[in-house]
């Protein structure tokens, strides 16, 4: 009778099954667990969040989960720059936007230590000797002001001319020349596209700031020019500061 008992005991599964299905079971709650994180939204990851809170006791500190300044410096350290992520967006936008209408012969974007330059050529913004902005210029002006019209970046647009003497009743010489064509693109923008005039400033170079030399019509036609220059704000307050 001993050993009809004992025979009775050992049937069934082992011990070490009981233990193996339960580390499958909670495998498989950890996968479904991640497969419902890579896919939850920002509405529902708050909801769990705030259940949670609630079981754990948990005091509201305010929004955590959102795209915000301040979580962003919090996050990235004291050297973050707004300002910065702004170009860097714009730079971006602006390539694509001139590789896609083949216009890298007549726009070009840099970025520089006082911020992002857009620089237009006189072959698609002005004629020679002239400050009406052509039609393919605004065109290229609304692509611009669809960047700059939702960041708060300063605007700085200055105007330059070749070293071709002009002397007429609109302009006696190259500084009233490149500085109307600055003031223009201004006036363009606060017509046009709304942008707040306080962000906004001109500034007339005449012939003195040419990027090639004024040797043949090719180079003088890239030193005919508007920069748009978007200015790295944090930048500029440090220089204003010192």
């Amino acid at each position: 009778r001993k050993r009809k008992n004992n025979e009775e005991k050992n049937t069934g599964s082992p011990a070490w099954m009981t233990i193996f299905g339960d580390l499958m079971t909670l495998l498989l709650v950890f996968f479904v667990l991640l497969y419902s994180f890579s896919v939850m939204d920002l509405q529902k990851f708050q909801g769990f969040m705030s259940a949670l809170q609630n079981q754990l006791g948990v005091m509201d500190g305010g929004k955590t989960i959102s795209e915000s300044e301040v979580m962003d410096k919090g996050m990235q350290g004291e050297f973050f720059n707004p300002s910065q992520t702004n170009l860097n967006k714009i730079y971006k936008n602006m390539q694509g936007y001139i590789i896609e209408n083949n216009l890298q012969d007549k726009v070009r974007v840099e970025m520089t230590k006082r911020g992002l330059v857009i620089r237009l050529t006189g072959e698609i913004l002005y004629d020679i000797g002239r400050a009406v902005i052509k039609p393919n210029g605004k065109v290229v002006l609304d692509e611009i002001g669809k960047n700059i019209e939702g960041i708060n970046n300063n605007i700085k647009v200055e105007g330059h001319t070749d070293s071709l003497p002009i002397n007429n009743n609109d302009y006696p010489s190259n500084w009233e020349l490149s500085t109307a064509r600055a003031v223009n693109v201004i006036k363009y923008f606060i017509e046009n596209i709304n942008i707040n005039p306080a962000r906004l400033s001109a500034a007339g170079y005449s012939k003195y700031r040419p990027v090639r030399e004024n040797i043949n019509p090719k180079n003088r036609a890239v030193n005919r020019r508007v920069e748009v220059v978007i200015l790295n704000n944090k930048i500029n307050e440090m220089v204003g500061s010192e």
